[in-house]
């Protein structure tokens, strides 16, 4: 399960609002992979059948397959401080990348 802390499903609503989204949807997506792999957030407006689906805290949570086998028991938090505004994405199954053909976090060639 993904969790969607209070902060962060407050702060994805009101920019998806400003946005005019009445249906709020989320994709996680990997933004990058090697030693540590690095999710990302982005609107997802192109949710497709081979896409796995979830909702938390009034939000629709979208991945590819790809990305859901190698993620669960997460969380997407919101902190806003002097360094500036962030969305943290934590994966508990995180692991090493250190061949990729062996790997089945990401889909890198």
């Amino acid at each position: 399960m993904i969790e969607i802390t209070n902060r962060a499903a407050a702060e994805l609503k009101s920019l998806l609002g400003a946005e005019g989204v009445t249906q709020p949807a989320i994709r996680i997506y990997i933004a990058s992979s090697g030693a540590d792999v690095q999710y990302g957030l982005a609107l997802a407006d192109d949710i497709t059948e081979f896409d796995e689906i979830t909702e938390n805290n009034g939000i629709k949570i979208v991945m590819s397959s790809v990305v859901a086998a190698g993620f669960s028991d997460g969380s997407i938090d919101f902190i806003a401080d002097s360094t500036g505004k962030n969305f943290i994405i934590q994966n508990a199954n995180t692991g090493t990348c250190y061949n990729c053909e062996e790997c089945d976090i990401c889909d890198a060639d």
